[in-house]
């Protein structure tokens, strides 16, 4: 495998009893891209998503990440390896402040544990620090997770991923409930940590603006198959692709 692709996918394939959700897809990420699996509700995203992370088992074909077969292996040794998920399922605890969301993250992370002679609020601390004024919330430290608008709980879990140290980070519709403004902060923000920091980024989204605004490589699943891909303006000129994804001209 070539030492540039991150995470591979060889004839992936998924079904749930007799229905068909993934097939035969083959894909390739390279370190230190930014990419966008896109497609209409019911493409197969999300279940790639989760082949990928440990979230399901495949019915047929390999995953590779970073040359290292990886298939069927538990979501924690997933992670443990250098892949980290945000943003479809929350792991924010709204009553803690922002630093003790993302203090406990790092504690978790580094397997930290409490204990006489180490005060809990010096354990993290500097990288707790580091990751709030990253993310844009060291203003709101203090602020109770439950608070926070949509955007900045955004951030925050985006803050809970890097915690992680990750190599891959999968952001399942990074923008979505956002408006505007807070879609802008939050994707200038996914690029500066991919160029950066250097931070491989695949992201799932329905945002024409935010597919095309950020994506280096764009991939089309329709009904589980994989069926254009290429940078977005040769997706954006392929007439499958137009044609299975929204049905329009993207």
């Amino acid at each position: 495998m070539n030492n540039s692709v991150i995470l591979k996918t060889e004839h992936l394939s998924k079904s749930f009893f007799k229905y068909q959700v993934l097939t035969d897809v083959n894909y390739e990420l390279k370190k230190g891209e930014i990419a966008a699996i896109i497609g209409p509700n019911g493409a197969g995203k999300t279940t790639f998503f989760n082949l990928i992370t440990g979230y399901h088992t495949v019915s047929g074909g390999h995953v590779f990440f970073r040359g290292q077969e990886i298939t069927n292996w538990q979501r924690h040794k997933i992670a443990r390896i250098g892949i980290t998920r945000a943003f479809q399922i929350s792991n924010i605890y709204p009553k803690l402040t922002t630093y003790e969301n993302v203090r406990q993250s790092i504690l978790a992370q580094q397997k930290r544990t409490l204990n006489l002679l180490t005060p809990a609020e010096k354990m993290a601390k500097q990288e707790t620090l580091e990751l709030l004024e990253v993310t844009g919330l060291a203003n709101l430290k203090d602020t109770e997770a439950g608070i926070l608008s949509q955007g900045d709980k955004k951030k925050l879990e985006l803050a809970l991923a890097l915690a992680c140290k990750p190599a891959l980070l999968l952001l399942d519709e990074p923008t979505a409930g956002m408006s505007s403004e807070e879609t802008h902060e939050t994707m200038e923000l996914v690029k500066r940590l991919n160029k950066e920091v250097g931070l491989t980024i695949l992201f799932t989204e329905h945002d024409i603006s935010v597919i095309f605004g950020y994506a280096e490589k764009l991939s089309v699943l329709h009904q589980g198959i994989l069926v254009a891909e290429g940078t977005p303006e040769e997706v954006r000129q392929n007439k499958e692709a137009q044609a299975c994804y929204l049905g329009e001209e993207i």
